[in-house]
Parts: C-alpha cells; sequence; structure tokens
C-alpha cells in the first residue's frame, strides 16, 4: 500500500479545501484518472492519479482542509501488491456479495483485464489542447474545420481555422493520426488552453489490446450461468465507467441534469468534454426538435417585428473596442483639400507596364504611401503618439504606414513597416501582398500592429468626402476620396476638366494644431501634384 502525497498545485499554496472525492475506498481506477476535487483560494483543480491500481484508504471527509505535501490517500498499485489475488478477490467481493467465490474471482479477473484494456485503448488517445496563440488572447472564435471527424491527419496539418481580435489563425496538426472528435461547431468561442480537438495517434496499438493466451483461458475455462454473466457485466460496468471529467464539465452536467455514467467521454483516458455532453444534449433533444420545427418555421415567418441577434466577435469586436477607445481619448478634428490628379495618372501610365513585367500591380496608392513617408520628415510631429497622461511625446523613426483594408474579416489596418527606406516598386510589392492577405484573412499579428499613420482609401467604393477616425494611439488618419473629372478655371480663368481627388485629414488636437496639420497636407499634396518633385527628392 502506497500514500498518495498531495503535491504542489500553485504558488504559495499549503493548504486546499477538498471538494469531493471522485472515487471510493475499494475502487479500481488507472493512472490519470480524476480522483479528488480540491479547492485553493484562485481556483478548482482535479487531482490525478499517478498509477493504476485500488483505493484503499482517503485521509479525509469531503470539506475538510488538505495539507500540501501530506498523504491524500492510499492505494495498492497494480502489479506491486503482495498478494495480488487476495486484493483482487476482496474487491469482487465487495462488489457482488451473495455470489460464490468461483464467480467472484472470475468477475475480478475481468474487470482487472478489461481496466488494462481500456487504458491500452486510449493510450493512443490525445487531447489537442488549444495553445497560446497571441499575448493577452484568451479565447477565439472558430471559423471554420479543415478536417471532419473520422479524418486522417499527417504531422503539421492545418485542421483548424480560428480567429482572434487581431488575425486568423490555423491550428496544425502535432502527429500522424485520425480525427477522433472536434470540441467545437463553427463559429463558437473555443477558450485557450481548452480541448480543441481529439484524436488517435499513430501507432501499433494492437499487442497491447491482445489479451495472453494463459489470461484468455483463465477468463473462458469455466462457462458461467446467465445470472452470473449479468452480475459481472454490471461489475464490469461499475468498474470502467468511473466518471473522468473536468469541474468545469460536471458543473454542465449538473446545470442541464445529465447523467456522466451514461455519457460516452471522447477524451484522453475516456475524459469526458464539453463537446461530448453538447451531443449527449443534442441526441435528447432530436426527437422534439424534428416534431416542433415545421411549427416553428410556420409561426417564425408569418410573424411580426422579427428581430436576430447576432454575436460581435473577433476582429468586428477589436474594431469596435477600437473605435470606441479612439473617439472617446482623442479629440479630433478634421482638415478637407483637393488634390488634382492628372500629373500622377500620366507617370502611372509609364511605369504601369514595367511592374506588371515584374509580377506587380500599380495602383495609386504606393505614391500616396511614400509621399507621405516624405512629408513626415519635415513634420515629425505627425508620426508621433501621446501618452495616456498626455505629459510625454514618443517619436518614431520608422514611417509604419497603415492601409484600412475591407477583408474577409471586417475592416483591418495592415501596415507597410518602414516605408522611409523603400523604393515606390517595394512599397507597391509589400502593399500587395498585404492586402490579399487581408482579403484571405490570413494577415499575422505583427502585420497589424506598430503602425504609425494610417490611410483609408474610402474611394474606391465611392465616398467623396469623410471624417475618419484615427487608429488610437496614431496621431493622424487622411481619407481619400473618389477621384472626379470636375470643371476648374485655368491661372487665365479658362475652365477645363481636371481629375480631382478630396482627402480629408483627422488628427490628434492635443499635440497637432490646425496650422501645422494644414502645412504638412499641402507639402503631401504637392508631391502628389508633381510626383516629379517627389522623385527628385528621393534618396
Amino acid at each position: 500500500m502506497k500514500d498518495f502525497i498531495l503535491p504542489d498545485i500553485g504558488e504559495g499554496i499549503v493548504e486546499c479545501e477538498l471538494l469531493e472525492w471522485l472515487v471510493s475506498e475499494g475502487d479500481i481506477i488507472v493512472e490519470d484518472q480524476p480522483v479528488a476535487e480540491v479547492m485553493t483560494d484562485k481556483a478548482t483543480v482535479q487531482i490525478p492519479a499517478m498509477y493504476s491500481g485500488t483505493v484503499r484508504k482517503l485521509y479525509y471527509q469531503a470539506g475538510e482542509i488538505a495539507q500540501v505535501h501530506k498523504p491524500l490517500f492510499a492505494m495498492d498499485i497494480e502489479g506491486q501488491e503482495n498478494s495480488p489475488s487476495t486484493d483482487v478477490q476482496e474487491h469482487a467481493n465487495t462488489e457482488h456479495s451473495g455470489a460464490d467465490d468461483h464467480v467472484s474471482t472470475l468477475g475480478a479477473n475481468q474487470s482487472t483485464n478489461t481496466t488494462s484494456g481500456v487504458k491500452a485503448n486510449d493510450s493512443n488517445l490525445e487531447t489537442f489542447i488549444l495553445p497560446d496563440i497571441g499575448e493577452g488572447i484568451v479565447e477565439c472564435e472558430l471559423v471554420k474545420w479543415l478536417v471532419g471527424e473520422g479524418e486522417e491527419v499527417i504531422e503539421d496539418q492545418p485542421v483548424v481555422e480560428v480567429m482572434t481580435d487581431k488575425a486568423l489563425v490555423e491550428i496544425p496538426a502535432k502527429h500522424n493520426g485520425t480525427i477522433v472528435s472536434l470540441c467545437y461547431q463553427q463559429g463558437d468561442i473555443a477558450k485557450v488552453h481548452s480541448a480543441l480537438f481529439t484524436m488517435q495517434v499513430e501507432g501499433a496499438q494492437g499487442q497491447q489490446q491482445t489479451p495472453s493466451k494463459d489470461t484468455t483461458q483463465k477468463v473462458t475455462a469455466p462457462e458461467p450461468t446467465s445470472q452470473t454473466q449479468g452480475s459481472t457485466s454490471a461489475n464490469l460496468a461499475t468498474v470502467n465507467h468511473k466518471v473522468l471529467a473536468s469541474p468545469a464539465v460536471r458543473r454542465v452536467a449538473r446545470e442541464q441534469d445529465i447523467d456522466l455514467s451514461k455519457v460516452q467521454g471522447t477524451g484522453d483516458k475516456g475524459r469526458i468534454l464539453k463537446c461530448d455532453l453538447t451531443q449527449q444534449r443534442n441526441e435528447k433533444s432530436a426527437d422534439n426538435t424534428k416534431a416542433h420545427s415545421e411549427t416553428h418555421n410556420a409561426t417564425q415567418r408569418n410573424s411580426q417585428g422579427a428581430t436576430r441577434v447576432e454575436r460581435i466577435s473577433g476582429i468586428k469586436a477589436a474594431m469596435a473596442k477600437q473605435m470606441v477607445h479612439s473617439v472617446a481619448t482623442i479629440p479630433h478634428f478634421t482638415v478637407s483639400e483637393e488634390i488634382q490628379m492628372d500629373a500622377l495618372i500620366a507617370l502611372r501610365a509609364q511605369l504601369k507596364d514595367d511592374f506588371a513585367e515584374q509580377g506587380v500591380k500599380l495602383s495609386f496608392m504606393p505614391f500616396f504611401i511614400k509621399a507621405l513617408s516624405m512629408a513626415l520628415k519635415a513634420f515629425p510631429i505627425i508620426n508621433s503618439q501621446v501618452n495616456a497622461d498626455c505629459t510625454e511625446l514618443t517619436y518614431f523613426k520608422d514611417h509604419n504606414i497603415g492601409m484600412a483594408v475591407d477583408g474577409k474579416l471586417g475592416l483591418m489596418v495592415p501596415n507597410i513597416k518602414g516605408v522611409q527606406d523603400m523604393s515606390i516598386f517595394d512599397i507597391a510589392k509589400r502593399a500587395g501582398e498585404l492586402i490579399e492577405q487581408a482579403r484571405e484573412g490570413r494577415l499575422k499579428t505583427q502585420d497589424l500592429t506598430g503602425g504609425t499613420i494610417s490611410i483609408s482609401n474610402i474611394g474606391v467604393l465611392g465616398g467623396t468626402v469623410a471624417t475618419p477616425v484615427i487608429n488610437h494611439p496614431e496621431a493622424a488618419i487622411v481619407a481619400l476620396g473618389k477621384m472626379q473629372r470636375l470643371p476648374r478655371f485655368d491661372e487665365n480663368d479658362n475652365v477645363h476638366a481636371v481629375n480631382i481627388m478630396h482627402v480629408s485629414w483627422s488628427g490628434d488636437h492635443r499635440i497637432i494644431d490646425g496650422a501645422t496639420m494644414v502645412k504638412f497636407n499641402n507639402l503631401w499634396k504637392s508631391y502628389i501634384e508633381q510626383p516629379m518633385k517627389m522623385l527628385g527628392t528621393l534618396r
């Protein structure tokens, strides 16, 4: 008999309250099976068994305070008992009161073999835990399963797409094997460090699962009566159906009135996962749902003033929080201007084919971005950020210019790093990559962070004038309107058609005044209206 010592369960924790024993004295348990639930001042923790064997003594009652590094329970370890047959016989007699000695021994042998079989079957089952996928991220939305239950996967094969408030991430498989169960549905919110899916890891297990010849003979030699078989089967169910479930799963089961002993666990070593409860609940309600579906649909079609509630999550939730924070903390002011685009249109037409031969699509955006970087050199205050107390300014050497993109997951603002050191070609190439990734939902976290100023091109959708919201903690943003061919007077008062684009700046009035913003815009405008001036200034 060996004492199980309560291990360290948290930094600085020396004792805990024993909430519930998950086993009883005389129970047969398997390695990693939860034995007790204890509660510290920080969390509820399940204590698992370190070995397979039989529980002999529980040292505490539910509700008592257990000391760390003190014995919690005592057990006989499987394969190390002084008298294995006696211990097993004693357990069998307890479970089968009234049965003859021969039947009790048979039941115990079957129980022992079956327990070993369960362990062998579960030895290749692995529950995949959702890892940390970004600093400060505690949950994510499950966008799409890339595999289904029963499908074979290989190591590093993408299994699922999840979306955080910063990016879309693919989660790969860690091993070769077969997907057994998926713990979430598409659209569900998955918690970091929770079970995401269960898979059967590829590997030989037939030898472990096949009983030895001697063992088979011991079990099959006597032919028990039907009554004895029924009693033995009941014992097997009792031994093998010790519930393996976390406190959260048990709480959900209690709330939904689900008997965990009737739920088939798909987790490691038969552990019951939250998805197993969902499946159980769905099976119970399937008939009722089918019976009432037609009536419900008819009622819904005929209802007046019906509404639909949709959860705001992922990128949309992040954008909502960002915009509220920006408007609430930054005093915005706006400056609008119009820019004549004819010279830039001509220059783009000359360079477009050369860029295309190198596999890069040339739009007007790279010119706007480069002109903006050149103007920032003369007005570094526009490329700065103020702290929350408005007591310090941080000036950035790098011009990390963001572009608002209407991507697959919503509005995203990836930024091009170090524009001051890039050519028009480099900017065009990088902008194309970021826009494509945004539309596919493949942007990385680093592409969405570290920006110093932003551009929003509303003109591609048809807008003319806007009052853009600053991308906090940046100090300014510009919105580009659609290009229009409008009549204008020249220096001789002659009317002629000009390609005009309206631009609208928003600035942080705590650090940028109106005069500074207008002067900065005038310089930026001059580079766009006279692109040869911009090219002449390039280094």
